[in-house]
């Protein structure tokens, strides 16, 4: 069983638990001051014989005088809390603080910020409060230099680097270094759900928690970047957010050295080494890496498409699909390359093709030593090795390695031609096919032999053409044995041996 994060004191702290700190802490400064000033009046031979008399607490090995201060000691090991509030159920070690916290339901708080206008019972409870505006720190650490409002704050602090851990839980024997953080942890064991919700009855084990919550309700977003003025909910996300800024990438994946700026991406990216896909459809026992993508799949099951293009009428489940579905109408291309100028419709698609400038080609195939950026362009190659097409058409049972290859095949059937080219208004299955297309208006010849210098408008065209220089031929009869450079020449070749007449 995993602990929760202890609840951090930050500056936020509610003043009434300031109040009591800075009390039991000036307390225990005047118990210290009064040792230290009274007369040294009884002889060593009387110390030593108090000495004797001291007892020892058997958990940490602290030194008592007496048998009440000891009870009262151990009450830090075991988390008992005798003494409780009749008003608010909150409990505490000794009698002297619950009569300090009664204060918060009876006493009139007369020590008012002028800042902010927070109240507070006490003028000391108001001057460390005053410090969350003036951002005074006085307290710091002479080991690593870390600074703190509140002397208790600092004290804390100094544990880490001691290592003393003088709370144990009972249950588990874990330890911690405060009794606040041993009493969060030991509602994992008894349920405890203390802070209720006043808005949706929601319980939570910390005040923290509650308190986080409580801003989903309230729409409070206290958390304000300086750099662009985008507010938060939670201090943790406006730290994830400002490495936007400062381009900060503090997780590094373990397979492949990419970095990504949150812990959940790195998660998410290590998936595609893993296959891991933990996320099940129980409708159908599909599964996926990411929890968006379940829920965008389960409108399948629960919804319709409601988004309806005005151009070609094809409906879609998200609004945001159809956005990028109109791109293909209005020929946008937002997100372009800033190595070459390629541009796309999708910024998924620029992504990808980036990995074609700074990507290593890592997933190499085994049986001809292609190399692949991608462990499923790996996959999908070694089709063309095993021959499996594994996705078919239930119309005319062609099949296809790729289950895109197949959409686009299908469109044959359904007649559907959305792609519409705006020069001549003549309409293709794909956009790849509408993109070909239009170099016939622009002219475009985007590849160039480098043997020659020719171009041609089709990369297809391109392969063709090499073969003229190095008089490759793939396409052999079976028959006769005779080679070509183009599969249409061996096609032609076949009649000749079945008797077929080219014209009839």
């Amino acid at each position: 069983m995993s602990d929760p994060e202890p609840c951090r004191i930050t500056d936020e702290d509610t003043e009434e638990q300031t109040d009591l700190i800075g009390e039991s802490e000036e307390s225990e400064d005047d118990e210290l001051l009064k040792a230290e000033k009274t007369p040294h009046l009884q002889t060593e031979d009387t110390l030593m014989e108090r000495d004797k008399h001291r007892l020892t607490c058997s958990q940490c090995g602290k030194s008592l005088a007496s048998k009440k201060s000891l009870n009262e000691h151990m009450m830090i090991h075991t988390g008992e809390k005798p003494f409780t509030c009749t008003q608010c159920g909150k409990s505490f070690r000794h009698s002297s603080s619950l009569y300090k916290h009664l204060k918060i339901h009876t006493g009139k708080k007369n020590h008012r910020c002028d800042q902010c206008s927070k109240t507070f019972l006490r003028a000391s409870g108001l001057k460390l409060h005053l410090r969350t505006h003036t951002k005074e720190k006085p307290h710091s650490c002479s080991e690593c230099g870390k600074s703190f409002t509140e002397k208790s704050y600092l004290r804390l602090h100094q544990k880490i680097h001691t290592g003393a851990k003088e709370y144990m839980c009972f249950e588990c024997g874990k330890t911690f270094i405060t009794a606040e953080h041993l009493k969060q942890h030991q509602r994992i064991h008894t349920k405890e759900k203390p802070y209720k919700c006043s808005h949706c009855d929601k319980r939570f084990s910390q005040l923290a928690y509650l308190k986080s919550h409580e801003r989903i309700h309230t729409e409070e977003k206290p958390f304000t970047c300086t750099q662009c003025g985008k507010s938060f909910r939670h201090s943790s996300s406006l730290k994830e957010h400002m490495r936007i800024h400062t381009g900060e990438k503090p997780y590094k994946c373990s397979y492949c050295d990419e970095r990504f700026s949150q812990l959940a991406c790195l998660k998410s990216h290590k998936r595609i080494h893993t296959g891991e896909k933990p996320f099940t459809c129980t409708q159908c026992g599909k599964s996926y890496r990411l929890s968006t993508s379940l829920r965008k799949h389960m409108m399948i099951h629960t919804a319709g498409k409601p988004f309806t293009c005005t151009q070609c009428g094809t409906s879609f489940r998200l609004s945001s699909h159809l956005n990028k579905h109109m791109r293909i109408h209005t020929g946008e291309k937002p997100s372009t390359c800033t190595q070459c100028g390629t541009s796309f419709r999708l910024s998924d698609s620029l992504k990808e093709h980036m990995l074609i400038h700074t990507g290593e080609k890592t997933h190499r195939c085994d049986q001809c030593g292609k190399a692949f950026l991608r462990a499923s362009a790996l996959k999908l190659h070694l089709r063309t090795h095993s021959k499996e097409k594994p996705y078919s058409c239930f119309e005319c049972g062609k099949s296809f390695t790729q289950p895109a290859s197949l959409r686009s095949h299908q469109k044959i059937h359904t007649g559907v031609k959305e792609y519409v080219c705006f020069e001549c208004e003549k309409t293709f299955i794909t956009a790849r096919r509408l993109k070909e297309h239009q170099r016939i208006h622009t002219g475009e010849k985007p590849y160039t032999c480098t043997q020659c210098g020719k171009s041609f408008r089709l990369s297809s065209c391109l392969n063709e053409h090499r073969r003229i220089h190095t008089g490759e031929k793939p396409y052999t009869c079976t028959h006769c044995g005779t080679s070509f450079r183009h599969s249409s020449s061996l096609y032609k070749h076949m009649k000749i041996h079945t008797g077929e007449k080219q014209h009839t």
